[in-house]
């Protein structure tokens, strides 16, 4: 069915609808639609947020949103690598039904996307960063194509993976930086001082979008490119950091990097080399943190901070690509696994709600959610009629503080392959989580089972303790994908 037709239902629907939850939102804020801003961190660790225990890298904005705002801890993102993940949160379907499920697809362009649904609505959409889910500016899966007026970020997934492009997009406008070719020395380090930084532009855009928008209810999807990658920062950024005297192992260049094609000349051999890793992992966090206090100085000029949300979270779990060192942060903040595998350090994430006004300050929410929840949400905020081909369940109850009223999904679901490794699906109902891995040398199939309410770090399989249980959560594994 043509998405063209999809969009006018939906619309048809949506003059005619009186979702309990419109009524409920229209209240809060006077019948004027919330402003939404959705921050997306790429990479970022659980544990390497101080509101969720980070102690080395600084995160002042980060834990001030969260301290007048709602935390979650038990929150998940749509897959453990970033194309999939962007998938979920984008179309509200968890990976039993999402187009995407590894990188290197491309979203369905009959997906239907938050953006579309929010424009249809009377929003104007805005993306600025890595979008991740198309090759080019004018493919029929491009931001510009999936419901978004606005565009400033990279064309392609690779590109994504450098802080200092040859040229960015702003819709089909090709905005070339010619001061970013050749600024790597012979050794591939960044020569200081050289270059346009592309964090600093993201940040830029994102205040002029809003500058622009600030007469119309907006959404402002911010998906930055940080801490992903290769690590590089300006010397300034890293100053805070200095005379730390933290361990350092020094990153050649080349290494982690697919080499070549798509990633620009100046990138043929990799990734940047980085004598010190681990002080740049973190300058770079906080410039982040510090970009997002610059947005919130923004909203109070503009007196937009009570009728604007803002959520923040991380694509996947945290990798050692750029070469800092995962253990020496905690990364995973005491969970098992990162960023390439289902164990909770490879998909539980940072998700940080904030409304002033509207969510009550230092709440903690330990409902199990996921990023597919992320769709439903915005649309009750925004009025809009929830798709009924979805996976997720709308959070709005359980920001607001309706906790009696929050629906509760019988499970959450994953499915995840790595190059020649077996494949697992694993679910999450309640405090159990089980894996099912396809066999290696065998025929059968084998389990493990987690209790998370009491060993978060998965240190113990129980699968032959509760066989009964196992029998019961199996049965997700093929409801999931209807």
């Amino acid at each position: 069915m043509p998405k063209s037709y999809v969009l006018f239902v939906l619309i048809t629907i949506l003059s005619c609808s009186n979702h309990k939850n419109v009524l409920k939102t229209s209240l809060l804020h006077k019948n004027k639609k919330p402003n939404i801003i959705y921050i997306l961190a790429d990479d970022l660790g659980y544990g390497d947020v101080g509101i969720y225990g980070q102690t080395k890298i600084k995160t002042p904005i980060i834990d001030k949103l969260a301290k007048g705002g709602l935390r979650f801890t038990d929150h998940y993102s749509g897959q453990t690598v970033c194309s999939p993940s962007r998938c979920a949160l984008m179309t509200g379907k968890h990976m039993g039904n999402a187009s995407v499920t590894r990188n290197g697809q491309l979203l369905d362009p009959d997906d239907v996307t938050i953006a579309e649904l929010l424009k249809s609505r009377g929003y104007k959409t805005g993306i600025i960063g890595k979008w991740g889910l198309s090759e080019g500016v004018t493919s029929e899966n491009s931001p510009n194509q999936q419901g978004f007026d606005h565009y400033f970020g990279f064309d392609n997934q690779g590109f994504a993976h450098f802080y200092y492009p040859e040229y960015l997009w702003r819709n089909h406008t090709k905005i070339k930086y010619t001061e970013n070719i050749g600024i790597r020395d012979g050794k591939g380090h960044y020569i200081e001082g050289k270059g346009t930084y592309s964090h600093d532009e993201f940040a830029k855009e994102a205040l002029q979008f809003i500058r622009e928008n600030k007469e119309t209810p907006f959404f402002l999807y911010l998906p930055f490119a940080i801490p992903h990658a290769e690590l590089t920062i300006q010397e300034e950024a890293k100053k805070m950091y200095r005379g730390l005297n933290w361990p350092e192992n020094p990153k050649e260049v080349g290494g982690g990097a697919k080499k070549g094609q798509g990633y620009g000349s100046q990138y043929v051999d990799g990734y940047c080399a980085q004598k010190e890793p681990n002080l740049t992992y973190a300058a770079m966090i906080t410039k982040m943190d510090s970009n997002i206090g610059r947005i919130l100085e923004v909203l109070k000029e503009l007196n937009l901070e009570e009728n604007t949300i803002i959520m923040f979270a991380s694509d996947n779990g945290p990798s050692t690509e750029g070469g800092q060192d995962m253990a020496f942060f905690d990364s995973s903040g005491g969970l098992r696994g990162h960023k390439r595998d289902l164990y909770e350090g490879g998909i539980r994430i940072p998700f940080i709600v904030h409304w002033k006004g509207k969510v009550k300050s230092g709440s903690v929410s330990n409902h199990p959610s996921a990023f597919w929840d992320v769709l439903p949400t915005i649309c009750d905020l925004a009025g809009v009629k929830t798709p009924k081909d979805i996976d997720g369940l709308s959070l709005l109850p359980t920001i607001l503080g309706d906790t009696n009223n929050q629906k509760t999904h019988d499970y959450l679901y994953w499915e995840w392959q790595y190059k020649q490794k077996p494949k697992y699906e694993v679910v999450r109902s309640g405090k159990w989580k089980l894996f099912k891995i396809a066999p290696i040398k065998s025929d059968e199939w084998f389990y493990e089972l987690y209790d998370l309410e009491n060993d978060k770090a998965e240190s113990t399989n129980l699968a032959s303790q509760y066989p009964e249980i196992i029998k019961k959560l199996e049965t997700y594994f093929e409801e999931a994908k209807h």
